[in-house]
C-alpha cells in the first residue's frame, strides 16, 4: 500500500515521503480499514516538528495521520461490533497513528459507524473535534444549568462544542470576529462577544467552566472570568501534573509535566480553580454518542476547505500550517 511517512523529526518541519508499505495485518481486537479520506490537522505538523514527543514518543519512520473515514475490509477474531463493508470513522489510537495511508489496522474500540447523511470526506473531519469536545466536558464533569465559556469558538471546534454543550443543558458563551456572530448564535451560543468591540473580561464573570482554545496569552483572562472553584480545560496550554496522572504516565514524566504546567496550576490555585490540559485520545463509544446527539433532523455541521490527493500531502500540510482555512483540509485516497 502507499503511505505518507515521516522519515525523521525536524523542529523546522520536513516533507513526508510517499512509500510502499505492507498492508497491516489486524490483531484479534483490530479492524483493517481501507482509508477513503483523512483530515489534516495542526497536530500533524506538531508531530513532524517533534513537539509532542514527551506525550507520545513515536519512533520514526512513522506513517502519519490522525483522523480518517473508510470501509471495513477485514476484522480480527475478537471483533464483534463491525463487519466487512461497514462505513467507519475514528481517531487513530495514540499508540499507533497512520491515517495517511491506503489501509490502517485500528482497534475496534476506536471506531464508530459513520452517520448515513455524511460522506467519507465529511466524516473524516469529525473525530478529533468531536472527541475533544466530549473529553473536555467529561473532565469538567459538567451538569445541566451550568455555564461554559468556549474561547475563540468560531472555528471547527466551536461548531462542535457549542451544540454539544447546549444538548447537555449548558449555557454557552463564546467570542470571536463579529462576522461569525449570527452563525454561532444559531449553533446555540447564548452570548457572543465581538473581540473588536469589547473584552470578554468586561462581559463575563463567575462562569462555571472554560474551554480554552487560544493558549498562553489568554489564560490569565480566562481564569479571571472563571468562578472560584471552577474548571478550565486547555487545548493549547502546557501539560501539567494532573494531565500526566490522568494519562497514567510514569513518575518521571509526572514530575516533568508538573514543573511544565506549574505556572497555570498556580493561577488556578489562587481561587481554588483547576487547570487541565487535554490531548485527545481515541474513543469509538464517544463518537457513537455524538451520532446520537446529531441525527438526521439535527445533523453535524462539517466544513471542507480543500481536498488533496495522497501525493499532495505536503501541500496539504503546508496549507494547514499557514492557517486561515475556511474548514478542514482533506486527503482523499485513490484506492
Amino acid at each position: 500500500m502507499r503511505a505518507a511517512v515521516l522519515p525523521h523529526y525536524d523542529k523546522d518541519g520536513t516533507d513526508l515521503e510517499i512509500r510502499e508499505e505492507p498492508i497491516p495485518v489486524p490483531e484479534d481486537d483490530e479492524v483493517l480499514v481501507r482509508i477513503i479520506a483523512a483530515a489534516v490537522n495542526p497536530l500533524d505538523n506538531m508531530i513532524i516538528r517533534g513537539e509532542v514527543k514527551l506525550i507520545v514518543p513515536y519512533k520514526t519512520p512513522l506513517v502519519m495521520g490522525n483522523e480518517f473515514a473508510g470501509v471495513v475490509e477485514k476484522t480480527g477474531r475478537g471483533v464483534s461490533r463491525f463487519k466487512p463493508g461497514d462505513r467507519v470513522y475514528g481517531r487513530m489510537p495514540l499508540k499507533r497513528i497512520g491515517a495517511f495511508a491506503e489501509y490502517a489496522a485500528v482497534s475496534e474500540s476506536a471506531l464508530a459507524v459513520i452517520p448515513d447523511y455524511l460522506s467519507y470526506e465529511e466524516a473524516s473531519t469529525v473525530p478529533l473535534t468531536a472527541l475533544t469536545t466530549m473529553q473536555a466536558f467529561e473532565i469538567m464533569q459538567v451538569k445541566p444549568g451550568e455555564s461554559v465559556f468556549v474561547s475563540g469558538g468560531t472555528g471547527s471546534l466551536g461548531a462542535m462544542a457549542i451544540p454539544v454543550a447546549r444538548s447537555l443543558g449548558l449555557h454557552v458563551y463564546t467570542n470571536g470576529s463579529g462576522e461569525n456572530e449570527e452563525r454561532v448564535l444559531k449553533l446555540g451560543a447564548e452570548k457572543f462577544i465581538d473581540y473588536k468591540k469589547e473584552k470578554y473580561t468586561d462581559v463575563l464573570a463567575n462562569v462555571d467552566h472554560v474551554l480554552d482554545t487560544l493558549g498562553d496569552r489568554e489564560l490569565p483572562d480566562e481564569f479571571k472570568v472563571l468562578k472560584a472553584g471552577g474548571n478550565l480545560v486547555s487545548l493549547r496550554g502546557l501539560p501539567n501534573g494532573r494531565f500526566a496522572q490522568r494519562s497514567g504516565m510514569p513518575l518521571l514524566k509526572r514530575i516533568l509535566f508538573q514543573a511544565a504546567g506549574s505556572r497555570y496550576d498556580k493561577m488556578a490555585k489562587a481561587k481554588g480553580q483547576t487547570y487541565d490540559f487535554l490531548f485527545v485520545h481515541e474513543d469509538g463509544r464517544q463518537l457513537e454518542e455524538i451520532a446520537r446527539l446529531f441525527g438526521k433532523d439535527h445533523p453535524l455541521e462539517t466544513s471542507i476547505d480543500t481536498v488533496f490527493t495522497l501525493d499532495q500531502v505536503n501541500d496539504a500540510l503546508a496549507k494547514v500550517k499557514q492557517g486561515k482555512s475556511r474548514g478542514k483540509t482533506i486527503i482523499k485516497m485513490n484506492v
